[in-house]
């Protein structure tokens, strides 16, 4: 059963500068296809997003191809840095645009995303990681994501220090083991959520 990914890095710098959220989705994407996952992903700086809850805000908006995409996959994997303890407020006008998908409700109650399977990936120089990604499921669980067993895969450094992901000469074992985990329970979850959809209430 052939299943896409499709990931967003959330992060701040644009390309083609160098990103410890790219670094960490990277291995989350190298992961999902060990379990044969065909993926692909955008860094959403690069992409003129305009601010606003509708499908298309005009002017040049290019989500509605984003969403084009997130909607052919089977399983969505937002990335994002922490600042100041929350999500980057790259993710946060991602989880504003997925608001649209509350109008595409079906005449069963269901929405275009039942099915489908969300999952999380955060870096940052300060603790937050678990706030991040409870923010980030919580808005993914609401437009109708389903979310697997486990947790998000993470990496924060020492509280106020200088060091990065992106700059370590090796993959913390913990950090290689949740990716591994995430990468392994999405998969599953969405080769269940393929083959047997969710019923009409």
């Amino acid at each position: 059963m052939a299943l896409k990914a499709y990931g967003l890095n959330c992060t701040l710098k644009a390309g083609p500068k160098t990103s410890s959220t790219q670094k960490l989705l990277d291995q989350l994407l190298s992961s999902l296809e060990e379990h044969g996952v065909k993926c692909s992903y955008d860094r959403v700086v690069d992409h003129d997003i305009k601010p606003g809850v509708s499908k298309d805000e005009g002017n040049g908006d290019t989500w509605p191809a984003m969403l084009k995409k997130i909607m052919d996959a089977d399983i969505f994997v937002v990335a994002t840095p922490i600042w100041m303890g929350q999500p980057s407020s790259v993710s946060k006008r991602v989880m504003e645009r997925l608001d649209a998908v509350l109008d595409d409700i079906d005449k069963q109650g269901r929405y275009p995303t039942f099915g489908k399977v969300g999952i999380v990936a955060v870096v940052g120089n300060e603790d937050g990681a678990h706030h991040v990604t409870a923010e980030i499921y919580q808005a993914l669980a609401d437009v109708g994501f389903t979310i697997p067993g486990g947790s998000s895969t993470y990496w924060v450094g020492e509280a106020m220090g200088r060091k990065e992901y992106k700059g370590l000469k090796s993959t913390p074992k913990k950090v290689a083991e949740a990716t591994k985990t995430l990468a392994s329970n999405a998969a599953h979850l969405a080769k269940l959520l393929k083959k047997s959809p969710y019923p009409a209430p």
